[in-house]
């Protein structure tokens, strides 16, 4: 066992002055503008818009409307910490200063558990598209070749993480823009053998609203998850030459392009084609490229649904990893997995120094000859300064997650889905209120260090949190999603009591005297 944590120290002061990360910098700001773009753009809302245009009718405009902004804002606020205090534990390090080491570790643990099982869910949806393309392959072998490869990329150099999801993300920004330039020109009649839409399908079928203000309700119930993913372009800020600088510009950059993609991408769907038309697990972008002509648009779809999902399995892989590496800096996570490629050290919450070069021990040894060589060699290569032992660590809970969503779908896999369910809400209340508690000390302490602004602090933050506790409260009001959030309570309460019971153990340590080893 390690080392017993040291006392709770009380949150610590903010300041643009952060300790230097152990990590590579090899982002680049192009890599974090379209991670930014890209990071939000996935299946939710390639295929599982058409749920929400099922409850919502045309009024699916005002609930991605609703949703988008709840999510810009998060987005605004996580900027405007990470800019001024960049880490690769991003808002988990950031609630730790705000609210102390309990809020830390449980908004990591929980933001980390999330990534590890949505991450099965990615894989698996991504083998059955592939499996379909070549059914000789089954689609477990499918997940195996996609969680190796991404595991590949993930441990050698991070600038292969960022092209990878540079391509992703200039490919889905991309089919998107295509699609939103066809439908302008299908609704004006401007393509061969359409004719002008107007405003029919906006107005008929019950009209704009045909389920009224309930269906728009359901309908931000259905599409908010589908924001889930813009957290990764602050965790990634720390890996860049300028942090700070970088993670304004990504978010300044994303917030209105986002929603202007998503809102506008709405508007099409429900302008081109009737409300009516769309179904629950069928891509409305397909229907709606069909209608205009588009041949094949069924496979086109396919592939980009396919590369959405690769992209979140890619992004998520590297997002877990680094947060779990940012709970063990903290002593919050097994020290072991500290390590990182290249050569150099790093201080832990505890004052040891972590051995960073593969061959180092996690207690901080010195490496021997051989082991130095290679890293030596892997400096050279461009490899240094990734957490490969994090990495390892969130791709075997990554595979775990995956045999029982193969094995177990329907129970063992469904509990851990519903208890995953809300946690996206959780994690954004707590970094909503880390905003309103560091927003004030950094104005007092380090104003210099706000290059990046929360819009109508504090106003704005206190609205964002009323609209989050809202969406929990319609959310056990809905039957389906009554079980998400019962079950993520329990997981967070669980979480809870872990972070509350480490810091009673610790000070009672630090009165009975210092801290012991286990060995």
């Amino acid at each position: 066992m390690h080392e017993a944590p040291p006392p709770t120290p009380a949150p610590a002061p903010p300041s643009s002055a952060v300790p230097a990360e152990p990590l590579s910098h090899g982002l680049k700001q192009r890599h974090l503008t379209m991670l930014g773009l890209g990071g939000v753009i996935g299946a939710g809302l390639f295929v599982g818009s058409g749920a929400g245009i099922a409850v919502a009718g045309p009024a699916i405009v005002v609930s991605y409307l609703i949703a988008g902004a709840l999510a810009m804002l998060v987005m605004r606020m996580l900027g405007e910490m990470s800019a001024a205090m960049p880490a690769s534990g991003s808002f988990s390090v950031h609630a730790e200063r705000a609210l102390g080491r309990w809020a830390g570790f449980s908004v990591g643990w929980l933001y980390w558990f999330l990534l590890v099982v949505v991450l099965a869910v990615e894989a698996t949806a991504a083998a059955q598209i592939a499996h379909g393309w070549v059914p000789g392959v089954e689609p477990w072998a499918w997940v195996l070749l996609f969680m190796v490869v991404f595991t590949a990329a993930n441990l050698t150099a991070v600038k292969n993480f960022g092209e990878f999801e540079f391509w992703f993300a200039a490919l889905k920004v991309g089919a998107i823009v295509v699609f939103l330039v066809l439908g302008v020109l299908a609704v004006l009649g401007w393509l061969p053998d359409t004719d002008p839409v107007g405003m029919a399908n906006l107005t008929g079928q019950g009209g704009f609203l045909p389920n009224g203000w309930g269906g728009v309700v359901s309908g931000v119930l259905t599409v908010v998850f589908a924001f889930g993913g813009l957290e990764v372009v602050t965790i990634a800020a720390a890996e860049t030459d300028d942090p700070a600088r970088a993670v304004g510009r990504a978010v300044r950059s994303a917030v209105v392009r986002i929603l202007f993609f998503y809102v506008g991408s709405m508007l099409v769907i429900v302008t081109v084609l009737p409300w009516t038309a769309q179904q629950a697990g069928l891509s409305p972008y397909v229907k709606v490229l069909d209608a205009i002509g588009v041949p094949s648009a069924g496979q086109i779809m396919n592939i980009v649904v396919f590369v959405a999902l690769l992209s979140a399995l890619n992004a998520n892989l590297y997002g877990s990893s680094r947060m779990i590496f940012s709970l063990a800096e903290r002593g919050e996570a097994p020290r072991g997995l500290l390590k990182v490629s290249g050569g150099g050290s790093r201080v832990t919450a505890g004052g040891d120094t972590a051995g960073a070069a593969d061959g180092d021990t996690a207690d901080g040894d010195t490496a021997d000859g051989d082991a130095a060589d290679g890293d030596a060699a892997e400096t050279a290569g461009g490899a240094g300064g990734v957490p490969r032992r994090a990495v390892l660590a969130s791709v075997a809970f990554g595979f775990v997650s995956v045999l029982l969503n193969l094995l177990w779908p329907d129970t063992v896999f469904l509990y851990m889905l519903n208890s995953v369910g809300a946690v996206l809400l959780f994690v954004w209340a707590l970094i909503a209120a880390s905003q309103l508690r560091l927003r004030a000390r950094l104005e007092q302490e380090a104003p210099e260090a706000l290059s990046l602004r929360m819009w109508w602090f504090p106003y704005l933050t206190w609205v964002t949190l009323a609209g989050l506790f809202g969406v929990l409260v319609l959310m056990l009001t809905d039957a389906a999603a009554r079980p998400q959030v019962l079950w993520s309570a329990g997981a967070t309460a669980l979480v809870l009591l872990v972070a509350v019971g480490r810091q009673w153990r610790e000070r009672r340590e630090q009165r009975s005297g210092p801290a012991v080893t286990d060995r």
